[in-house]
């Protein structure tokens, strides 16, 4: 039999399937479940920034620079979702489960709210993973005032705990390569997760509305996360986790012929159900047995940037190979 097990963050895993931090990982029975079904880890449902302020200041004075839905917003879900709450989730799946439980907070600032990683560590989180969500659409900052803020936000982190973290990043930014290896070299994170997936926004045209379209991913995105696991894994020396389009074992086997420790997944259990694990698992022993790979380090990054004589297939973004007239 295959062995499929992976270190992660200094974690053992026993194969590197993660559910990443969605509404399938909000509660102990979901988690109890994924565990059954064969996940390596969890990803816990992250905790927004806004949250834990609103939380530790009791109540949100009004900020000019938000509306008052949002601030209604923060109220109530802050009411209903309690960060003792979260606390208590870890504790219960941390005696429920094997499985390593990594905590995940959302963050957008490098604000209070970083205290609380102590208290996630205190919990018994074998893990924190930072989902920093910056989308650079403020005209008047400038592209490495957006970049800094990675450094910023992980710096003060990594003051607090001694949690293993990781880092997921956005796609945005104009010198992603240098921002990965400098996060990389910076020594604030054990791993880096690739990439952030933003709500896809769409017009209602009939009513004027703005909506939400392709809340799942697709197979097709792949792409995105896997030509960057391929350029990244060959310059960077700590473990990338690869997110976004994942949704078959021949899909991870890709991300690690790229060079990719571990991936997360969420889509495909949600379309599929939890015991699609069990077949992602069979597909990649299935696919090693085949080309006679007894271990994952076997094939880890053969079709990383590095060793691949193409090297311009990672880097090319425009079509003239299928379309030169």
């Amino acid at each position: 039999m295959a062995d499929l097990s992976v270190t992660y963050l200094g974690l053992q895993l026993k194969n590197p399937i993660i559910i990443g931090s969605s509404g399938l990982t909000d509660s102990i029975e979901k988690i109890v479940e994924l565990e059954k079904q064969g996940a390596g880890a969890v990803v816990l449902k992250s905790l927004f920034e806004e949250q834990i302020l609103a939380e530790s200041a009791k109540h949100v004075e009004l900020d000019h620079s938000f509306g008052y839905d949002v601030h209604d917003y923060i109220h109530n879900y802050t009411r209903n979702h309690k960060l003792g709450d979260y606390l208590s989730l870890i504790k219960k799946a941390k005696a429920q489960t094997n499985i390593p439980i990594i905590a995940s907070i959302n963050c957008i600032s490098d604000t209070e709210w970083v205290k609380f990683a102590h208290q996630i560590e205190e919990a018994g989180a074998d893990a924190l993973e930072i989902n920093i969500s910056l989308l650079p659409s403020n005209h008047e900052m400038r592209g490495v005032q957006n970049e800094e803020m990675y450094f910023d936000i992980l710096e003060k982190v990594h003051k607090v705990t001694s949690l293993p973290l990781a880092v997921k990043m956005s796609p945005y930014s104009a010198g992603l390569a240098n921002v990965i290896k400098r996060i990389a070299w910076s020594k604030y994170v054990d791993g880096i997760v690739l990439f952030n997936r933003y709500y896809r926004p769409d017009i209602d045209i009939d009513n004027l509305k703005i909506i939400h379209t392709n809340i799942y991913s697709t197979p097709q995105e792949i792409s995105t996360s896997l030509r960057w696991i391929a350029i990244c894994s060959s310059f960077v020396d700590i473990d990338l986790s690869a997110t976004t389009g994942v949704h078959s074992g021949r899909d991870v086997i890709k991300q690690i012929l790229a060079g990719a420790k571990v991936v997360e997944i969420a889509s495909t259990i949600y379309k599929n159900g939890p015991e699609h694990i069990k077949t992602m698992l069979s597909e990649m022993e299935a696919w090693m047995r085949e080309h006679k790979y007894n271990d994952l380090n076997s094939f880890r990054a053969l079709m990383s940037y590095d060793k691949n004589k193409e090297t311009s297939t990672f880097e090319r973004i425009q079509f003239m190979k299928h379309f030169a007239g």
